[in-house]
């Protein structure tokens, strides 16, 4: 090794982030290791790298003591103080031992260590740029499919999309580009796990943010976000300025913004409703399309009873109970859904039962 070397090592830390004393560390461990595999295991020993010339030396290191038992560990104090008068017991005597040919494997080793070094300061950059990025959204392109599972390719690594991740029906193409959401980045020994979804509620809520300049200003809130992926999605959307409709906004012009993110979907419906303070209108709201009469409410107990108009019950419901899952998620509320004549058999003046309840 020579100076050579050293602005070899120098350009490296420029240009990967990795420190040259980081590195020449690593060097002189993979070096005593080297050493003692191949020409002294029973001595202690020391590599040492001048960090101005690139010299390298092996050391034998032997503990002075009053009466020396075993030489290749230990050197009795009047042979240390032979050399060096100020040598006293419990010092290290330190005697170079570089073998005549350890040139040649100290550059196979240090070759090896800069290369393990970078490739890992590489992985720990990309799990660093990814770890920070959980919880938002990717774009890449289908590299392969192995058992179900798609592998997106993002640059300088790749993203796993697991079975369990994908939408429903969802089929993917090589070298199709799709969107998906950051789950989670592990750290692993072959470097950094990207896991991301289709499915999960984020993905929705992170397009809208891309389409919708209202949502990046903070203008327009998204409050709350309920997804059966690959068939239906509800939103929940508050303005801070009373000018701005929050889902006219989301809905863009000739319905546009709320087009992208249905065609990224793959068709997946989504309903826009707006928020509101009053539990009645935002339980009423999260039905849609559904219309509602009115709405009953037990604020302890987060229960509210919709009554709808018989027409009106099956779309309420939505097919298998969809519809009315989705507002109940999306407001964190138990909806229980009467239709007009079913409330009329129970409570014959049921009407009266809700004075200001009556939902517009």
């Amino acid at each position: 090794m020579n100076t050579e070397f050293l602005e070899a090592l120098r350009d490296l830390e420029k240009e990967k982030g990795i420190t040259v004393d980081v590195l020449l560390e690593a060097i002189e461990a993979a070096l005593l290791s080297a050493y003692k595999r191949n020409f002294g295991s029973l001595q202690n020993a020391k590599v040492h790298i001048d960090r101005e010339t690139g010299d390298c030396k092996v050391y034998a290191q032997r503990n002075v003591v009053e009466t020396m038992e075993d030489p290749r560990l230990e050197i009795s104090l009047a042979e240390a103080q032979a050399v060096d008068p100020r040598y006293e017991i419990g010092d290290v005597v330190e005697t170079e031992v570089t073998p005549r040919n350890f040139g040649r494997i100290a550059a196979q080793t240090a070759k090896q260590v800069v290369v393990q070094r970078i490739r890992e300061a590489e992985r720990n950059i990309i799990y660093e740029e990814f770890a920070n990025r959980e919880g938002d959204i990717i774009n890449g392109v289908v590299q392969r499919i192995e058992n179900k599972n798609v592998f997106i390719e993002l640059g300088k690594t790749e993203a796993i999309l697991t079975p369990s991740e994908q939408m429903p029906g969802e089929t993917y193409h090589q070298g199709e580009r799709i969107k998906a959401y950051i789950v989670e980045v592990k750290k692993t020994t072959k470097g950094p796990q990207i896991f991301v979804s289709r499915t999960h509620p984020g993905l929705l809520k992170r397009l809208f943010e891309l389409e919708v300049p209202e949502l990046q200003e903070g203008v327009v809130e998204l409050k709350s976000v309920a997804r059966e992926a690959g068939y239906r999605s509800k939103i929940a959307v508050y303005s801070r300025d009373e000018n701005v409709d929050p889902v006219g906004a989301c809905v863009g012009p000739k319905g546009m913004r709320v087009q992208t993110i249905v065609n990224e979907l793959r068709g997946e419906k989504i309903d826009i409703i707006k928020w509101d303070a009053d539990s009645s209108k935002y339980v009423a709201s999260s039905l849609s399309p559904a219309k509602v009469v009115a709405v009953e409410i037990w604020e302890d107990e987060k229960v509210a009873r919709v009554i709808v108009p018989d027409y009106q019950l099956s779309l309420a419901i939505g097919k298998e109970g969809q519809n009315a899952r989705l507002a109940a998620k999306l407001t964190g509320w138990k909806i229980d859904i009467k239709s007009e004549s079913q409330m009329a058999e129970l409570y014959p003046d049921y009407q009266d039962l809700f004075d200001e309840e009556f939902v517009e």
